[in-house]
């Protein structure tokens, strides 16, 4: 047996996420279906070691001393995109999407709450079932299932990526077909076709408003990107050490939290104050930059320490489950948010990225709108709107939503 120590870990990690990236490049329907590099890499390591467990062998032993730590460096950086100031510029419908979002997630849960006790499984398992994973995602899941276990879902992780797969695979899958059905039901005007690359811009843009560079003063003895990096660095680290502050109040008042939910309403105060006085000038791409290298190392440590022996007994009331939320996406998708949002094109094409990031991620949301563009025409607005949700707000309020069932069920 090899051990690992913490940086023989993170070293190892770095090495699977890249031979992640290249099993999505050689494996097209994992890029298709926006299944992370992490997830595949991951879960490459953790089949091998469920394998050479059938032979009563252990190949590698990981020090996962800095697995958490990562884990709530991604979600401060969450806790950063929380600003105020950028929701109102969404104008209206952001708010009312955002608000949909939230009414939702909640629906999720109490849905899978109601299946769970119906096929004999505990209440927390319907929800970890629901908007844990579907509305959050491998990373949502993962960050909570140690809360899970310990309030008695047996082998929370492994559920957690099971139903988050499940969510990716279906929100690449049947966002288009919600997306047709409604246009061609509805026999919905078509705006004049712009083409794919023009749309495929717009989406992009929407991110890199949202993160311009602002100006700053830099010391002339310093190179600026580095200047910019290690400043927003230093605030990351800040808000996580005020989180932890808070996350301690939290649980002196009998309130479970994961550990990372202080640390996302720190990086919110400070997001907004700065949005107010302007004083750090914080740069939101490089926060996010930040937050994408600790989300992927994450999300390797986190899954190749799996043991997905632990689903064995639990597939057939998970899938359950699973295809009852399935259902329930694809009804609301379809039926109250196209009505919401307007019964026009644009909402159809923002209930399809709606379906995309409720059940799986924001990847599968903006490539099943694309789908969609490229054959009815440009929908700008509607990108903004579920980029702006989907890929910013709904993490936060979900994280609550989460904390909230877990400390009534528990």
């Amino acid at each position: 047996m090899l051990k690992l120590n913490l940086i023989h870990t993170v070293a190892f990690s770095g090495v699977v996420l890249f031979m992640g990236y290249g099993l999505r490049r050689l494996v097209r329907p994992l890029e298709r279906f926006n299944v992370p590099a992490p997830v595949v890499g991951g879960l490459v390591i953790a089949i091998l070691t469920l394998i050479t467990r059938h032979y009563s062998l252990t190949v590698f032993e990981f020090d996962i001393t800095l697995r958490d730590p990562l884990m709530i460096a991604f979600f401060t950086t969450i806790g950063f995109a929380a600003s105020i100031s950028f929701l109102k510029k969404g104008g209206p419908q952001v708010f009312v999407f955002f608000l949909a979002a939230t009414v939702f997630a909640v629906l999720q849960n109490i849905w899978g709450i109601l299946i769970a006790l119906t096929v004999g499984v505990k209440p927390l398992f319907g929800v970890l079932a629901g908007s844990v994973c579907l509305t959050g995602g491998p990373a949502t899941g993962l960050a909570f299932a140690p809360l899970f276990e310990k309030a008695g879902v047996n082998g929370a992780a492994t559920i957690a990526v099971a139903s988050a797969m499940f969510g990716i695979v279906s929100g690449g899958l049947v966002g288009g077909p919600i997306g047709t059905f409604l246009i061609e039901r509805h026999k919905l005007k078509k705006p004049r076709a712009k083409g794919l690359a023009l749309e495929v811009e717009s989406a992009e843009n929407i991110v890199e408003e949202r993160m311009g560079e602002p100006s700053v003063s830099v010391p002339v003895d310093e190179d600026i990107e580095a200047y910019i990096l290690l400043k927003n660095l230093v605030v990351v680290l800040v808000a996580m050490w005020a989180g932890s502050w808070l996350s301690s109040l939290f649980t002196r008042l009998g309130i479970t939290l994961p550990a990372y939910v202080g640390a996302m309403f720190a990086a919110a105060f400070i997001r907004n104050f700065d949005d107010w006085t302007g004083w750090l000038k914080l740069s939101q791409r490089t926060i996010d930059d930040i937050g994408h290298i600790a989300l992927s190392l994450f999300l390797v440590i986190a899954l190749m320490t799996l043991r997905l022996w632990e689903l064995a007994g639990l597939i057939l009331p998970l899938l359950i489950i699973l295809a009852g939320q399935l259902i329930l996406v694809s009804a609301i998708s379809a039926g109250p948010i196209f009505r919401l949002m307007g019964r026009d094109y644009q909402a159809a094409v923002m209930s399809v990225g709606f379906f995309g990031f409720m059940m799986g991620t924001i990847a599968n949301a903006m490539a099943s709108m694309k789908t969609i563009v490229e054959k009815y025409g440009s929908s700008k607005h509607a990108f903004l709107v579920a980029s702006m949700v989907g890929a910013f707000f709904i993490d936060f309020t979900n994280a609550l939503i989460i904390t909230v069932f877990l400390n009534i069920f528990k």
